[in-house]
């Protein structure tokens, strides 16, 4: 058995927040670095004596056993966090702390106080969101970049000026500090996008990585868990994941190809997780903030409770989207809204509704823009316009997965028969 890659960016996260609470965040590339040897040893080890019985436990055993060689060869030629540098200089004391830090409930407030820590109100939205992503989420750059719709150069840079100022703070965020709502915003962001490429992401090897949906689900359930963030808007973004997550079981056929929301078999949509879902959009309402979580979580809600694709109401689905296209303005938005505008008035409504989109230059590279036109046109009768369109598609597919949807969707303009 191989350890997985999820594993190894589950645990950074939580590893990095430890380390970065032991060793100051000013030493956060020393917390990196430790973090990258201890996957590196557990690799060695794990490829002679098989994965053990319980990987996370194992790695982050291994990360206290770093830190605490780290400190005793390096702890009179750094500063340590001032609260912990005197017991962590005592070789008496130092163990034992370590040993506290490394605690299950410990290592959860440091992941979330890490993730407010990113959020630096001197960095860009962006790039708070860019350094959380990489730093507790284990986004890789091409990762982010796909996200973000922007160039892998772009954010690297965004990721190194944030790990400057990140440096600067010196210690974690504290949640009495008064920029806590500030920062919350791009937090949920964060974990918004990190569900996103679960979801909807571009991933080589598999069209659907329910583990990142998970674990954008957990981190967002420890915002829950803390009364000074557990806000409507907290709650609403968690409503949207579990009405999301309800339906990731009818994402992927069985032969492992992508499945559009209006073919899939609702039988398989999980009821718990949709009844979970309501609920928390319920007690999202309970103040005046109206967010985008809020007003997606809606849409997803809509969707959840239609028996078919036919039975859903689009006058209301449209009258969302116009909302949260005025609260987010989005390429990506707009192009839902002119498919839903297709689903209510007809192919020709759509593709004009597409054409209008402002800035849709964002989207040159986003494959589902021209599929969405492929489909449209094949729908009015188009059928060579579509199999164009749909080649254009399969040309931008961002993995082996959508790539092969979209051929897929050539055949069927061509009228040939799937396979």
């Amino acid at each position: 058995m191989e350890p997985s890659e999820h594993l190894f960016r589950q645990e950074s996260g939580r590893i990095v927040a430890a380390l970065s609470r032991i060793f100051g965040l000013d030493n956060l590339a020393l917390a990196e670095d430790v973090t990258q040897d201890v996957f590196c040893r557990a690799l060695e080890v794990w490829k002679l004596r098989g994965v053990p019985h319980n990987p996370p436990a194992w790695l982050m055993k291994a990360a206290r056993n770093r830190a605490i060689d780290v400190l005793r060869r390096e702890r009179t030629a750094r500063n340590l966090v001032p609260e912990l540098g005197r017991l962590l200089n005592s070789e008496w004391t130092m163990v034992a702390t370590v040993n506290d830090l490394f605690g299950a409930e410990t290592i959860k407030d440091d992941q979330l106080r890490m993730m407010f820590s990113c959020c630096d109100r001197s960095l860009s939205e962006d790039a708070q969101v860019a350094l959380t992503l990489r730093l507790q989420c284990g986004f890789t750059t091409a990762e982010i970049a796909g996200a973000f719709l922007s160039k892998n150069a772009s954010i690297e840079k965004r990721i190194e000026r944030g790990k400057k100022v990140l440096a600067n703070s010196k210690r974690l965020f504290d949640f009495g500090d008064a920029e806590l709502p500030a920062r919350l915003s791009a937090v949920h962001r964060t974990l918004y996008l990190m569900f996103n490429e679960g979801y909807h992401g571009a991933s080589r090897e598999m069209p659907v990585r329910a583990e990142l949906c998970n674990e954008a689900m957990r981190l967002a359930a420890l915002l829950l868990e803390n009364a000074r963030v557990a806000t409507p808007a907290t709650h609403a973004l968690c409503a949207l994941m579990y009405l999301h997550a309800a339906r990731l079981p009818a994402r992927v056929d069985a032969n492992g190809n992508l499945v559009p929301l209006a073919r899939q078999d609702r039988a398989l949509w999980n009821r718990t997780l949709i009844a979970r879902g309501n609920e928390l959009l319920d007690r999202s309402a309970s103040g005046s903030e109206l967010s985008e979580y809020h007003v997606e979580a809606a849409i997803a809600s809509l969707h959840s409770g239609a028996a078919t694709d036919d039975d859903t109401d689009w006058d209301r689905l449209l009258w969302l989207y116009d909302i949260l296209i005025r609260i987010r303005p989005s390429p990506v938005i707009a192009l839902n809204r002119a498919i839903a505008v297709a689903q209510r008035d007809g192919p020709e409504s759509g593709i004009a509704a597409i054409g209008a989109i402002p800035a849709s230059d964002q989207l040159a590279s986003y494959p589902f823009l021209p599929a969405a036109l492929g489909e449209l046109e094949l729908r009015a009768g188009r059928v060579e316009r579509a199999r164009n369109h749909f080649e254009a598609a399969a040309a931008l597919a961002r993995s082996p997965m959508e790539r092969r949807f979209l051929e897929l969707r050539v055949e069927a303009a061509r009228g040939e028969p799937q396979r």
